[in-house]
């Protein structure tokens, strides 16, 4: 199946059914009156994330969707039908936003969340409704209200515990096979992964979800290579692990780059907790790789570690760090939460 992560949707909601003008006319009844119904309510259109989606791709071959018209009135004060609605069903972590005006209209996180993105008109009221003492017989009656409309873009944002990042061919997609039942393309050239690929990790009777995300290289955020557009998928990511290939000549350097990159781009990328970790130490002579490692270490002021997703060297200690830091994430995130049931909190 093809990944696709935005699209553009068309929208209305259905206009409510017109009211009816009717009157009561049987044998042997004297004074009839009126008895037209309302109309029903227009469908509403609604959003929904469920489980098992992790593309926007259906909405390519249909991007227009209209709930259906509410019932007319009829005599015998009958009502009309409301309409139906109608229910997009989009992958959990899909944003909507409003293509006119490009503002945030409702943020799906959890399975099963639904949101009412447009209301259907309201049903017109029959001549019944009308009636009064000085106006007995009257011959009026509402249309139905009209239904909303609006064009919407959707944006997928991969839910994951983790992300991973660095240059191309630093072994990204090397390390999340070797880490989970994830099968991404592997091969010995830049660029291999070509849209995000997510992978769910055990250590330690826990586990969590890594994205992967194609490479970033100099100049991502105005388009070279690939460009930033994948960096979305890591920005719900509690922490970032950065690959950085050991065989580089400049690793300082393709440091820098991948930080430059994620500041560029915004969305607080480069605040995230960063784990560091020279990968494809199986690569270079050993003598090299602790070289190398106080280089890095002494640049960033951070811990750098040392790995291999072919030999597998370094893992466990790599995935219990990433462990560690999505717990404290997971941790903070349920106290805000919290904070926020409270009715305590204010955005």
């Amino acid at each position: 199946m093809k990944f696709l992560d935005t699209a553009k949707v068309y929208v209305r909601s259905g206009n409510g059914g017109a009211g009816c003008v009717s009157f009561r006319r049987e044998a042997h009844v004297e004074f009839g009156g009126p008895d037209g119904g309302d109309g029903g309510r227009g469908g509403d259109v609604i959003v929904e994330a469920v489980d098992g989606l992790n593309t926007l791709i259906d909405f390519r071959y249909q991007q227009h969707f209209k709930a259906k018209t509410g019932g007319h009135g009829m005599g015998k004060n009958r009502f009309g039908a409301a309409g139906e609605d109608i229910t997009l069903q989009v992958p959990i972590g899909t944003q909507i936003f409003d293509d006119e005006h490009d503002f945030l209209l409702a943020d799906l996180t959890r399975v099963g969340q639904r949101v009412i993105l447009l209301q259907g008109g309201q049903g017109g009221r029959g001549n019944t409704r009308f009636k009064s003492s000085t106006n007995q017989a009257p011959r009026r009656a509402d249309t139905g209200g009209e239904g909303e409309e609006r064009w919407v873009r959707l944006r997928l944002k991969l839910i994951a515990d983790a992300g991973l990042v660095g240059l191309p061919n630093a072994g990204k997609s090397t390390f999340l096979s070797a880490v989970s039942r994830a099968k991404p393309k592997v091969a010995d050239y830049p660029f291999t992964t070509l849209t995000p690929a997510l992978g769910v990790v055990y250590i330690d009777q826990t586990e969590f979800v890594i994205a992967d995300i194609p490479g970033l290289i100099e100049g991502a955020h105005k388009g070279a290579g690939l460009g930033d557009r994948f960096l979305g998928h890591v920005e719900r990511c509690g922490a970032l692990l950065h690959l950085i290939d050991c065989t580089e000549d400049d690793i300082v350097g393709a440091w820098l780059t991948v930080r430059s990159e994620l500041a560029a781009y915004g969305g607080s990328l480069e605040e995230k907790r960063e784990i560091l970790a020279l990968n494809k130490i199986d690569a270079i002579p050993e003598e090299f790789i602790n070289e190398k490692r106080s280089e890095l270490e002494i640049a960033t002021g951070a811990e750098v570690h040392v790995t291999s997703g072919l030999s597998g060297a370094g893992i466990e200690d790599v995935l219990r760090k990433m462990k560690i830091t999505v717990e404290a994430e997971r941790m903070n995130a349920g106290v805000s939460q919290a904070v926020k049931s409270t009715g305590l909190w204010a955005p």
